[in-house]
């Protein structure tokens, strides 16, 4: 299996196969609405920008299974995303990241980089970043800036 096997849903119901994204560098999230790592959408929506044009994708998969901190519906978490931290980059529904209702993709990706001392996710905003070839090449802990990975990205972009 590889990043492009899956597909998820956006935020207005329409499917999205992730083999769309071929040839970009992608940065999946596990996001949340009421969270104190909420403020790092500013850093993702600046990364996307900035990047977008090189080839770049941010993808958001708002997750409720952390503390009850995104429980709202669909509608309700991409209006506060857009109103409250301009996102433009792509929202999908919200989703669950771990468990046996896990999204098939976040079990890919678990599997693919493990987190310090399991594979499991530990909390929201927890990132994968994916190389234009598909390729998991690193997780990063929820606690990492989206800028502190911009060096990575840039990498990638070349």
């Amino acid at each position: 299996m590889k990043f492009y096997d899956f597909s998820a849903k956006k935020m207005n119901g329409q499917e999205v196969n992730m083999d769309s994204f071929k040839g970009k560098v992608v940065l999946v999230v596990n996001t949340a609405s009421k969270c104190g790592l909420t403020p790092q959408f500013t850093e993702l929506e600046e990364l996307n920008k900035k990047y977008k044009e090189y080839g770049l994708e941010v993808l958001g998969f708002p997750c409720n299974q952390f503390a009850n901190q995104d429980n709202g519906s669909n509608d309700e978490i991409q209006e506060f995303c857009s109103l409250n931290y301009g996102v433009t980059f792509t929202m999908f529904q919200k989703i669950e990241v771990n468990g046996e209702n896990a999204h098939p993709l976040y079990k890919f990706l678990k599997n693919e980089k493990k987190g310090l001392l399991s594979k499991e996710i530990k909390w929201n905003f927890t990132k994968f970043l994916i190389d234009s070839q598909g390729n998991v090449v690193k997780r990063y802990a929820p606690t990492v800036k989206p800028l502190k990975i911009e060096d990575d990205i840039k990498s990638l972009l070349k």
